[in-house]
């Protein structure tokens, strides 16, 4: 197929590499424009998208907005069969979504209805889901509301959002290039009304450690935000991003050490920290920061 290829981040990227490896022709990939980063956070960073599509000669357009005529005529211009959409991180005009001549399609990174919307794999890990996965459906007009053509399931456990997030993208391409290469073998299924949840987008305050929870629930926010933003505390006006922990057996007062080991006391259980980051440093285990930097039991973590 001729193929437009809508994407940003670097769970799109396998799709877009799937895609290219099936033979289908990509016609234009569309990314979100280059970003302020690098070590100073003034260079201009094109998105994981636009390097790959550089990288094999593809065309890119990073428009800031698609809601202009010239835009959407361009877009239309393309020609495009199908435009297959990846966390592309843009609302899809009417116009857009109706140029390619079959529609276009979304892997989106849960299994819908429950998290539509921004954050699937950071809301299912912070709200204790047993198992996720990731779904090819039909874009139209509502946030993530269309019917579902294949979907592909995994267990959560222990994983990290960044685990959770490779694993997906790697099945939800090969998804999509099983889906494009026999459309319509997959007859499309509309959502239930039923269990519709909406994961907004994650605020970085959220990344804050709140140990006046259970301590079940601190390592999933641990998890959750790993590897960024990273939950993290605040210790002597320090911030300290936390990658891992596992959770204890212990008490008291929420956000106290209880031992010099870096375990930490929530409203239920405790925390101990396994694998830590300091402001502008490598991350390293607790041990390793311990020895340089002692927390004592009894510290009151910010």
């Amino acid at each position: 197929m001729r193929i437009i290829f809508m994407g940003t981040p670097e769970f799109a990227v396998p799709t877009l590499v799937a895609l290219v490896g099936a033979g289908h022709d990509i016609a234009c990939v569309y990314t979100q424009p280059p970003r302020p980063g690098g070590r100073r956070g003034k260079e201009l960073t094109p998105s994981p998208v636009q390097r790959e599509s550089e990288a094999r000669g593809i065309m890119v357009r990073h428009p800031a907005s698609l809601k202009g005529a010239d835009e959407q005529a361009a877009f239309a211009a393309l020609g495009a069969d199908i435009a297959v959409v990846a966390a592309y991180g843009l609302i899809l005009p009417q116009a857009v979504l109706d140029a390619p001549k079959l529609g276009c399609l979304n892997v989106h990174g849960s299994l819908l209805p429950r998290w539509r919307g921004a954050a699937p794999i950071q809301r299912a890990i912070l709200a204790g889901d047993a198992e996720t996965g990731v779904g090819v459906m039909r874009m139209e007009r509502g946030l993530d509301t269309g019917a579902v053509l294949l979907e592909g399931r995994m267990p959560i456990g222990r994983k990290t959002a960044g685990e959770l997030t490779d694993e997906l993208a790697q099945m939800g391409a090969q998804l999509m290039v099983q889906v494009l290469a026999d459309l319509p073998a997959y007859p499309e299924i509309a959502q239930s009304a039923e269990g519709v949840t909406y994961a907004h987008k994650i605020d970085k305050a959220e990344a804050r450690l709140d140990f006046n929870g259970d301590a079940a629930q601190v390592e999933r926010q641990v998890r959750a935000f790993a590897p960024t933003p990273g939950a993290f505390f605040e210790l002597d006006g320090e911030r300290y991003r936390v990658l891992a922990a596992e959770v204890v057996g212990g008490g008291g007062e929420p956000g106290v050490t209880l031992d010099d080991a870096l375990t930490i006391a929530c409203r239920s259980g405790a925390l101990r920290v396994t694998l830590i980051q300091r402001a502008g440093r490598p991350a390293m285990d607790a041990a390793s920061l311990l020895r340089g930097k002692p927390v004592p039991a009894g510290t009151v973590l910010g």
